[in-house]
């Protein structure tokens, strides 16, 4: 069962030195000031857009901020932690660059919301709006802290930790009970922080969640689990609350969990007015229990001079001054360079696209993944795979594309997944963050269809490099089984292309053929960003895609489709399983007298441009295959490209072919009558021809 330990009664605490006592105080007030100044620089539309006021949170940030210790642990904070960052060691400059939102901001030079503060070189994390998230984040970084440190045989005693720092209301997202189970599950590092003011924007908290006064109460079952409660208002019942909890985490026993019961005397944000749903008693009561001027009758009491915290109280201002000062001079972001960091760069392989790398073996598609799976994790030890079924004895997967991975590279590397797809993709973004030679495969779900509930962390990691300024990115491929033809009916024959195609900053690539797929795979597993890599699952297994074997340097750019079938008539461009139909229509057209030319995409985002303009140019009428539905997916935008910058090449109307517009039914019967297939193509074909 989870250990509680209450905010009363503790007999064993350390005394507290003047000198920590003033620099508490000296700590709250600068960061205090700083939200001061914040509201003059939005009353003068100078910075902030975005503003968090943190008072009434004082001590469990503020106690969070002095554990985090700079270049070892791991902080994730939310958009009201100003103090936690200014005690982890930002500075007032650094914070106010992110509030004026500067070009040189640490966070992400401008590209991300005021108040939404890192600095990811000393491992304050640059985090999303998505509250809560980052949760999943911590996680995923606390099970390489352990990997690692169990991997050097260290003890659990001075580990490293991450902490996740949160508000009440987020805690009714699924993925923060996913990630505080998980941790516990695996034992992790992790030090999980509510700071509950019982208000969600103007929600009361009563609305949001059963155990209102105590959100901690509703993770009591959880095994292994530390839960503590104390005063957020009050820095002494922090720190200690927080040193228990860090007792617990470094003895190995798994994460902890701490709930700072807060007040929240502003408004949830610069754009919320809370007299609409505060009474005037209640906002008029908060200034009461403000705790600054209580810290500042502490510090009196443990004996600190009144001459010395006005001394204190000079030198934040001077401070502040002074971050004002470079802050409002320094430069705004340039413009141009709006279209920076919006994807990684892609690794080029000496062997990319290279057929003497091509051997004389013959794989099917399903052993060709398997088998470059095998080849990357052999190049690099911090290589990592985790999904559904992924590690189960001698089963490798649904359709044992991952068969024998276990055995040869071991639980740590190899490992099963909760059916939480969320928490899948989340732990995966995190883990990266340990270091740069990490990359992840995943199965995000059993089957592509099920992959939505991990579209949050899917958007948040698509976006990473780009919020960061380019400081980071994740390095992971997301293998997702795809596609229909094999009889699976709903949640387990969609197509899903065209929905992340609509993601800036993300790849996605699906072979028809063995080569191709391991070519692809390879490219994916090495490069950084977030890489789908959409397997069409009818093809794992066929004759009629198979392919050569290929050698531990063949890869295949993003990007760079492939001509399977030279013609001078007509062009079918396309990709995955309507790639054997064109071939095959091809085949019997010849006999017609028409020539048709087959342009194999392979790689959806980016595309290759050039290919598709050549096809084009060479016969001047297009037809646009895919097994997806007609209406708002990938082949329109393949469509709508053609028409606009092929336009001059045409001699007739770009033809789109899909499926029907309807769900994939489990009848055979049925899902042949909805489903792309060769007739569909050999009819287009003569009625484009007959243009």
């Amino acid at each position: 069962m989870a250990t509680t330990a209450k905010r009363k009664g503790r007999a064993n605490r350390a005394a507290i030195s003047k000198d920590q006592w003033k620099h508490w105080y000296r700590t709250v007030l600068a960061a205090r000031r700083l939200d001061d100044e914040a509201v003059k620089y939005i009353r003068k539309g100078m910075g902030w857009g975005y503003h968090a006021a943190f008072a009434g949170h004082d001590g469990i940030q503020l106690q969070i901020g002095l554990a985090f210790r700079p270049n070892k642990d791991f902080m994730f904070g939310y958009y009201r932690d100003t103090l936690s960052s200014y005690a982890a060691g930002m500075s007032l400059y650094e914070l106010m660059l992110n509030g004026l939102s500067r070009a040189e901001d640490p966070c992400s030079g401008g590209r991300h919301m005021s108040n939404h503060f890192g600095k990811p070189e000393i491992g304050i994390q640059n985090v999303s709006s998505c509250t809560g998230n980052h949760y999943l984040h911590a996680v995923g970084v606390a099970r390489a802290i352990k990997y690692y440190r169990e991997q050097a045989n260290e003890s659990a005693d001075e580990t490293a930790v991450a902490i996740a720092s949160t508000g009440d209301s987020a805690t009714s997202e699924g993925y923060v009970f996913e990630a505080i189970n998980g941790a516990a599950n695996e034992q992790l590092p992790v030090l999980f922080v509510i700071q509950n003011n019982h208000y969600g924007i103007s929600v009361p908290l009563s609305s949001s969640t059963a155990n209102h006064e105590r959100i901690s109460e509703n993770f009591r079952g959880i095994k292994n689990l530390h839960i503590e409660q104390v005063d957020g208002t009050d820095a002494e019942s922090c720190f200690h609350g927080v040193n228990r909890c860090l007792e617990y985490i470094r003895a190995g026993k798994g994460p902890a969990l701490i709930e700072g019961e807060c007040i929240r005397i502003h408004a949830h944000s610069n754009s919320d007015r809370h007299t609409l749903y505060r009474t005037d008693k209640e906002i008029d009561g908060l200034a009461e229990q403000d705790p600054l001027p209580k810290l500042r009758a502490k510090v009196r009491a443990a004996g600190v001079a009144e001459r010395t915290i006005k001394a204190l109280e000079a030198e934040v201002e001077e401070e502040l001054k002074d971050a004002q000062t470079r802050g409002e001079a320094a430069a705004t972001p340039d413009p141009e360079t709006v279209l920076d960091f919006v994807t990684p760069p892609q690794v080029w392989l000496p062997g990319s696209d290279d057929s003497s790398h091509l051997g004389d073996q013959t794989w099917k598609i399903r052993e060709a993944i398997n088998e470059t799976l095998k080849a990357e994790f052999r190049r690099n030890s911090d290589t990592f795979l985790w999904g559904q079924d992924c590690a189960s004895e001698d089963k490798g997967g649904v359709f044992n594309v991952t068969k024998g991975m276990l055995q040869e590279f071991g639980s740590g590397r190899v490992r099963n997944a909760p059916i939480a797809e969320d928490f899948i993709v989340g732990t995966a973004n995190g883990i990266c963050r340990y270091k740069d030679d990490i990359h992840v495969v995943i199965e995000a779900a059993q089957f592509a269809d099920y992959v939505w509930p991990a579209m949050e962390q899917i958007v948040e990691t698509s976006h990473d490099y780009y919020r960061s300024n380019g400081a980071w990115s994740p390095a992971i491929t997301v293998r997702l089984a795809s596609c229909a033809y094999i009889g699976g009916g709903l949640y387990h024959s969609q197509t899903v292309e065209g929905l992340f195609s609509a993601l800036p900053g993300v790849r996605i690539v699906m072979p028809a053929f063995a080569d191709d797929a391991a070519g692809l795979l390879r490219t994916c597993v090495r490069s950084r960003g977030l890489n789908f890599f959409l397997e069409p699952k009818f093809l794992y297994n066929q004759l009629f895609a198979q392919g050569p074997s290929c050698d531990d340097d063949y890869a295949i750019p993003f990007g760079k489709a492939r001509v399977r079938r030279e013609g001078k008539d007509v062009s079918i461009i396309t990709y995955g399983t309507p790639v054997h139909f064109a071939l095959r229509a091809a085949k019997k057209l010849i006999d017609e007298g028409i020539d048709v030319e087959v342009l194999d995409l392979r790689s959806l985002k980016p595309f290759d441009e050039e290919a598709v303009l050549e096809t084009v140019k060479k016969t001047g009428r297009v037809i646009v295959a895919s097994e997806d539905s007609p209406f708002g997916t990938y082949a329109g935008e393949i469509a709508a490209f053609v028409a606009q910058k092929g336009f001059d090449w045409l001699d007739a109307p770009v033809t789109r072919i899909t499926s029907k517009e309807a769900p994939v039914a489990f009848s055979r019967i049925l899902e042949n009558a909805r489903m792309l297939n060769e007739a569909d193509l050999l009819d287009a074909v003569r009625e484009l021809m007959a243009y």
